[in-house]
């Protein structure tokens, strides 16, 4: 046995799940087929709750070279439409303009100081699982060579090997209508105000915003300025019903002047940038809109876009993911330590899977929402209306962070905490937040003790070798729990507002048994 867990793939998913493995005390062995990581322009960003969960990890500094706490958008879009969260009381929307290239430098080094062993040039070519473990073929400079592992995690993309070698089905539908061009290109500074950085076509009296899905008659226009200072703007087009296109042939720079004349109905004086690379020149046809039929099988487990490939529309690709990792790290390393209760890994999908169904769904209604069509354009217009209520702006917020996530918690159903996010205790507490934060940072589970009895300490001496417990001083400002019990994935597994006793410590009880196995 090789190792007790094969990650493969060594994209922003499967660096933090190893990372997070390592953290809960196992040797992961991560395979990427790639020699070298990529520096070519990819994702921008990340958008939602995983920028609050990667500071909860102390990824925040490292990955934006400032220290915390992140701060929450004041502005969004929801399929073009803007959002002004200013005025929303517990806005959720969080967001980190980071190039993935930087995020995988980060999220390597880290993986690298926790010890986890990382082959590049390493490709899968078939495995094959029995009742105790996977066999696992690879393909590496060296040589051919067969290995085995107890379990096996597939981060490996849309076109997952791991997901087709085994066999899970991966329904969906997709989009043939539809086409994107995007590349870099330098803007000439009189388009632009220098205030707003719109784009100012005056002969077309249009002014479009950056960061925005700029809807106009034929197709839609986005652009922005992703290095500031850099005089290099990322210009994107979404066109529908245009002829075919041969994908064989590389993009070119004129197949992009001529996208942007199309939708805007003049053209743009733009040029290639002249800045150092690498730069972006992509197309994309099609969308596929897919989710695996299943997120496990037996040994062998997916992660990422190997379990849901959507539209890119509003950054929901790498929160989505990297929650998975987060969710499933801790699980995994309780399986391998022998402690997890019999159904803990199977919550992995029953907690994630309906997630994905969210983002697909608000994906592929942006998407729609933005066809060039005279009965769209008044469904958007009902839309605008409806979102100059804050309650509704609120709900699309989060919707969009994932910030609605609420997962089951049966034995502790009844309170309003019970399977959500963690709250920002700084906000309740006089002393114990920055003990909290370090041992979620170790990714360890964490009992907040608020009732300051040392009974409620106690009731968990069966399992302080998997739980901590913080006895934390609450301050006067109300928090709805008098202690809670934090998952390692930053969700509240329990919730009381009791006073120590036996009711509350016989549920609490129940709530450590459901999550982390039998008392020692």
């Amino acid at each position: 046995m090789t190792a007790d867990v094969t990650i493969v793939g060594g994209g922003p998913n499967g660096l933090l799940l190893a990372c997070e493995l390592r953290l809960a005390g196992v040797r992961p062995l991560l395979l990427e087929r790639l020699h070298a990581r990529s520096e070519a322009p990819r994702a921008n960003g990340l958008v939602g709750r995983v920028v609050q969960a990667l500071e909860l990890r102390g990824l925040y500094e490292p990955l934006t070279g400032r220290s915390g706490p992140a701060q929450p958008l004041p502005f969004y879009q929801f399929s073009g439409l803007p959002l002004d969260l200013r005025d929303l009381r517990d806005n959720p929307l969080y967001a980190l303009q980071v190039p993935q290239a930087h995020i995988e430098q980060v999220l390597e080094e880290r993986a690298r100081e926790l010890g986890v062993e990382i082959r590049r040039g390493h490709e899968l070519t078939a495995l094959h699982q029995d009742d105790d473990a996977v066999t696992l073929d690879i393909r590496a400079p060296q040589g051919a060579y067969r290995t085995r592992t107890r379990y096996l995690v597939g981060a490996d993309g849309g076109h997952s090997t791991v997901r087709k070698q085994t066999g899970i089905a991966f329904p969906g539908t997709t989009d043939d209508s539809f086409a994107s061009r995007a590349g870099h290109v330098t803007i000439p500074d009189a388009l632009l105000d220098p205030a707003t950085g719109e784009l100012n076509l005056p002969e077309l009296d249009l002014h479009l915003r950056p960061y925005a899905h700029n809807r106009l008659p034929n197709g839609v226009l986005s652009f922005a300025m992703m290095q500031p200072g850099s005089g290099t703007h990322l210009v994107a087009t979404f066109e529908w019903d245009q002829p075919p296109v041969d994908d064989s042939t590389p993009m070119t720079f004129d197949e992009l002047r001529a996208g942007v004349r199309r939708v805007l109905g003049t053209d743009l004086p733009m040029s290639p940038p002249t800045t150092p690379g690498p730069h972006l020149l992509r197309r994309l046809t099609g969308i596929n809109s897919r989710q695996a039929d299943a997120y496990r099988a037996g040994r062998v487990l997916l992660l990422g876009d190997a379990a849901h490939v959507h539209s890119a529309v509003g950054g929901p690709g790498l929160n989505l993911g990297m929650q998975d990792a987060i969710n499933l790290g801790w699980k995994l390393a309780a399986q391998i330590h022998g402690w997890a209760p019999p159904t803990l890994l199977d919550t992995y999908q029953s907690e994630r899977a309906p997630v994905s169904r969210r983002v697909l769904m608000q994906t592929r209604a942006q998407m729609a929402l933005m066809r060039p069509a005279a009965d769209i354009t008044a469904t958007r217009d009902l839309l605008a209306e409806l979102l100059d209520d804050p309650h509704n702006r609120a709900r699309i917020a989060a919707l969009l962070s994932g910030a609605d996530i609420q997962y089951a918690m049966g034995h502790n159903a009844g309170h309003e905490l019970a399977g959500r996010w963690l709250p920002d205790l700084r906000e309740h507490v006089d002393e114990g937040w920055a003990q909290i934060t370090e041992r979620l940072r170790a990714a360890r589970p964490v009992l907040v003790d608020l009732t300051g009895h040392s009974a409620t300490a106690e009731a968990v001496d069966g399992w302080r070798d998997r739980v901590d417990v913080i006895t934390a001083r609450a301050a006067d400002r109300h928090l709805s729990a008098s202690a809670v019990l934090v998952r390692p994935d930053g969700y509240l597994a329990w919730a009381t507002d009791d006073t120590p006793g036996e009711s509350m410590h016989h549920d609490m009880h129940k709530a450590l048994a459901a999550w982390f196995g039998a008392a020692a």
